[in-house]
């Protein structure tokens, strides 16, 4: 079976290219996040169909290019739209878990930790020292839908905290027990 896309015209195949290399590379930005963060499986039957997608359009491209070069210029701009596209998505989904280090003085590190636990949030305090003196640091894992709502929890608790987030891959365990 021979698919003929000779008599589409110009106009609808590149907007059929551009809308199919954006799909792609959409998809393709997620499949990158999700293998990341440990989800093998769900990335493996995401590339299958990435990959078909990518064959097609690569096709769609290449077939008579030299008379129309015009093909590489959306296909290029579809690339660049969709790891656009798939990177605020991935954003919006907030996949995954994150770890919130947050340091404050000791004088209050306590009084910080029972209020956010008053809140909902599970925590680890650590004492530190720092360079004006003793220090907690108090270690916070939650999902990265919840970054800002902690981050102004935190801020409203102690409006000196210095705060870093860092990505990570929660294997076992936790109060909540994030992945068993």
């Amino acid at each position: 079976m021979s698919l003929d896309f000779s008599n589409i015209p110009t106009v609808w195949m590149y907007l059929l290219i551009f809308t199919l290399k954006f799909v792609e590379v959409t998809i393709s930005t997620l499949r990158i996040v999700i293998v990341t963060k440990g989800e093998r499986e769900k990335g493996a039957i995401i590339a299958f169909f990435e990959v078909m997608l990518w064959v097609f359009v690569v096709t769609l491209v290449l077939d008579d290019l030299m008379s129309d070069p015009l093909k590489i210029v959306i296909y290029g701009a579809a690339f660049a739209f969709g790891n656009y596209v798939g990177s605020m998505l991935e954003e919006k989904l907030a996949l995954g878990t994150i770890n919130i280090t947050a340091i404050v003085s000791a004088q209050e590190g306590r009084i910080i930790a029972q209020g956010m636990r008053e809140q909902g949030y599970a925590l680890t305090v650590i004492p530190g020292e720092g360079r004006d003196g003793a220090r907690h640091i108090l270690n916070l894992h939650i999902h990265r839908k919840k970054i800002t709502p902690t981050i102004n929890a935190l801020k409203a608790l102690s409006p000196g905290v210095v705060i870093t987030i860092n990505d990570i891959r929660p294997i076992y365990g936790g109060y909540r027990g994030l992945r068993k």
